[in-house]
């Protein structure tokens, strides 16, 4: 989300449901930032179709624009995005720790790093804790 001005700019798809139907009520809505507006009284379905409406869109605009980031090894690939991993063609389960631990060996690949480095990627930099941590989840990565 980046300011600009006095608005903000989002993915999000906003829809102004409100009371306030004049001209300028409307042009202020769509001026600081919603995508549509929609007045009170409301039928569900209009609100529905513009929903649906919306997600088209989105959905088009969104096909070619994101793609997954997958990095590939001999054996192993990991969906950054998905966050997900296969080894061969079965996929792997994984915890949240897991896999970022695997995600963040996989970026720096060839280099070696530290436990503390591991530790600063993986929780962050207030961790406070035993560092063989790191030890005990990249064992479980390893199986």
């Amino acid at each position: 989300m980046a300011l600009q001005g006095d608005c903000f700019e989002s993915d999000v798809y906003v829809i102004m449901l409100t009371a306030k139907a004049e001209e300028t009520d409307k042009i202020i809505g769509l001026s600081v930032g919603a995508d549509d507006y929609l007045t009170k009284p409301f039928s569900p379905r209009e609100l529905v179709a513009r929903v649906k409406a919306a997600l088209r869109r989105f959905g088009r605009q969104g096909s070619g624009a994101v793609e997954s980031r997958v990095l590939a090894f001999r054996h192993v690939r990991i969906d950054v995005d998905a966050r997900q991993v296969w080894k061969d063609d079965q996929a792997v389960e994984l915890t949240t720790i897991e896999f970022d631990l695997l995600h963040a060996l996989a970026e720096h690949r060839g280099r070696v790093l530290s436990r503390e480095q591991l530790l600063e990627q993986v929780w962050g930099h207030d961790f406070y804790g035993e560092e063989r941590v790191v030890d005990v989840h990249l064992g479980h990565v390893r199986k």
